[in-house]
């Protein structure tokens, strides 16, 4: 997302795609959601409105766009870290769906992951050739391979 200006953050492909604002949104607004409370109310919060995730009332700056995305996987972090060895065995609902904690976690880092990915693919549409590689470059794999092996 740094690699993106204003306009390149808040653009869609399409009429029924989502920018990367609106992904971020949808992300901050699932994890508030899931993550408060998580082992005693249900994921999926009355006070949520996940449609809303979706709609464009403004171009959102980076500023706000990085905000929300470092304090939804703060609360993450914060609920992991709170997890005992006995919370593993305990149940939550997602939806009135019940899950195991196991079960919730893999299901939201899925997501997560789903989401993460749309994000870098946009980056990479909108920058194109000035796009730089989070892992390794398009068609550079042999000279990361021998860099990695003569370390070692």
């Amino acid at each position: 997302m740094e690699q993106l200006d204003n306009d390149q953050l808040n653009w869609t492909p399409s009429s029924e795609s989502n920018s990367v604002v609106l992904i971020v949104k949808h992300l901050y607004g699932n994890m508030l959601s899931r993550w408060t409370d998580f082992l005693t109310t249900d994921g999926e919060k009355e006070w949520r409105n996940r449609d809303n995730e979706f709609v464009t009332e403004r171009k959102l700056s980076h500023e706000e766009i990085n905000w929300m995305w470092e304090d939804g996987w703060a609360l993450l972090f914060k609920t992991l870290y709170a997890l005992t060895d006995a919370d593993l065995d305990k149940k939550v609902k997602i939806r009135g769906e019940e899950h195991s904690v196991i079960e919730a976690l893999e299901r939201q880092i899925a997501h997560y992951s789903y989401h993460i990915g749309q994000i870098v693919y946009l980056a990479k549409i909108c920058k194109d050739k000035d796009w730089k590689s989070l892992s390794i470059p398009k068609n550079k794999s042999k000279e990361f391979n021998d860099l990695m092996f003569d370390k070692k």
